[in-house]
């Protein structure tokens, strides 16, 4: 196994956020990330490179040991599994709430319903565990549509305000889960290069505890 480590970022929103979390552990990207095409960077250190990936691709990632460590949301690890991966670190950031919603005031039958959602594994699991027998749809955006389009009776998304949903006539529902960012470590990394990825963790931790120090003062 090679002595480098190779971190996977997750795109967008999550990424803006933890470039400043790897600053205070002490790796930094050696260019500016916004303003290059490039999907693998060299940092500060001589031996730590970052790759920056779709979010759903982190844990594949990770679990197949193209890389040694990956920063995904926890949705997508819900989603994903967790075959092969350890999970010990809540970044504490890109924080919101996985629910189901629906139509304002239209409540479907409780025995069976049509689901839209990209969640589908979770989705099937939770309505499973509600008793609930559901056809589950999956779409990959805009799923506020599918209740308003007679498409689904609810959808299983990610809601952070909830904005989006009122302006189109719907209402969250049942939590199925708080989601924020997490950091995975392969697990044969975890003991062939803990040298490494050990020190990284507990920067990361001091991080995340005096980021939420500054929030709460």
């Amino acid at each position: 196994m090679s002595k480098q480590l190779i971190l996977a970022l997750s795109k967008g929103r999550i990424l803006e956020e933890t470039l400043p979390l790897l600053a205070d552990a002490g790796i930094s990207p050696a260019e500016d990330l916004s303003k290059s095409r490039k999907l693998l960077f060299d940092t500060n250190l001589p031996d730590v490179k970052l790759v920056i990936i779709r979010a759903t691709d982190v844990p594949t990632y990770v679990q197949l040991g193209a890389a040694d460590v990956g920063i995904a949301g926890k949705d997508v690890l819900l989603e994903h599994g967790a075959e092969g991966l350890y999970e010990p670190l809540d970044l504490e950031i890109a924080r919101c709430k996985l629910m189901t919603a629906g139509v304002t005031g239209q409540l479907p039958a409780r025995a069976r319903r049509r689901v839209a959602t990209k969640f589908v594994n979770v989705a099937r699991r939770y309505y499973a565990e509600q008793g609930i027998q559901a056809e589950v749809i999956k779409l990959y955006g805009a799923m506020e549509l599918a209740p308003l389009m007679n498409l689904a009776d609810e959808i299983v998304d990610i809601v952070d305000t909830g904005n989006t949903l009122r302006a189109n006539g719907m209402e969250p529902r049942e939590l199925i889960a708080h989601i924020s960012t997490r950091l995975v470590v392969n697990k044969a990394a975890m003991t062939m290069k803990h040298e490494r990825i050990k020190p990284l963790l507990d920067r990361l931790g001091s991080a995340v505890k005096k980021r939420q120090t500054q929030l709460a003062e």
